[in-house]
């Protein structure tokens, strides 16, 4: 199933050839990587440009894992033709950041890159690329989109959105089970795991507690006071 992003392809689209790196940012499994090697690579080639032309690596792929090595990669894509380089989850790649400022010098590439996780942060970039890198946010589908994908009424793609959310692979899944369990997996094991990561948290068994509770009395605890309140009360 192909899902539309016309907005943030169109985004790409007038980032082509700016000498930045387009780097598109969003939340694990919001569709970065099929909005930059399938949408944006069928654009170029519908565009003009040869496929060998378009140099496609994804990181975190075993099968590119030597290309994890700066020197390889960097080695690897040195050449003297145009090319559009598309890298997907460069923060496998260690000194990325090197690498992708080495690759800016380099008059004959034109670099696109994803990333999402705790050591890949809008705060990270507007830092490391200092108005060399171009980011392009995404968010899961809204609405409208997930609408045109769902393929049925209106008011039972609207009740489906409420319950679970725009996160693209849940539109492909029939079951209800299948979503929960998705759903549920992806919180625990990668939105959570960032945020500890990120945060260097020892505790989890307290951020699983403080989370649990936090959706289920979203309104009372909405306030930073009454989060206070409910860590002190956990601690003791």
């Amino acid at each position: 199933m192909e899902i539309k992003r016309d907005a943030y392809l169109e985004q790409l689209k007038i980032r082509k050839d700016n000498g930045m790196i387009k780097i598109i940012t969003g939340i694990r499994r919001c569709g970065k990587s099929f909005l930059l090697f399938v949408l944006f690579k069928k654009y170029l080639l519908e565009s003009g440009v040869d496929n060998d032309h378009i140099i496609e690596i994804a990181l975190d792929g075993i099968e590119n894992e030597e290309l994890r090595d700066p020197k390889k990669c960097y080695q690897y894509i040195k050449d003297g033709q145009k090319y559009y380089l598309l890298l997907d989850e460069v923060q496998f790649m260690p000194r990325f950041k090197e690498v992708l400022n080495s690759l800016l010098r380099i008059s004959n590439i034109d670099i696109y890159v994803t990333g999402s996780n705790s050591k890949f942060l809008s705060s990270d970039i507007v830092t490391e690329f200092r108005g060399r890198g171009d980011e392009i946010r995404i968010y899961p589908l809204s609405f409208a989109e997930f609408y045109a994908a769902f393929g049925g009424d209106y008011d039972d793609a609207w009740e489906e959105y409420l319950i679970y959310g725009g996160l693209p692979q849940v539109v492909q899944f029939s079951m209800e089970r299948q979503k929960a369990e998705y759903l549920k997996n992806i919180f625990t094991n990668v939105y959570i795991k960032d945020v500890v990561e990120r945060n260097k948290l020892r505790n989890v068994d307290e951020i699983d507690t403080l989370v649990d509770w936090r959706l289920k009395h979203r309104y009372f605890w909405n306030s930073l006071l009454g989060i206070m309140l409910y860590i002190e009360m956990i601690i003791r």
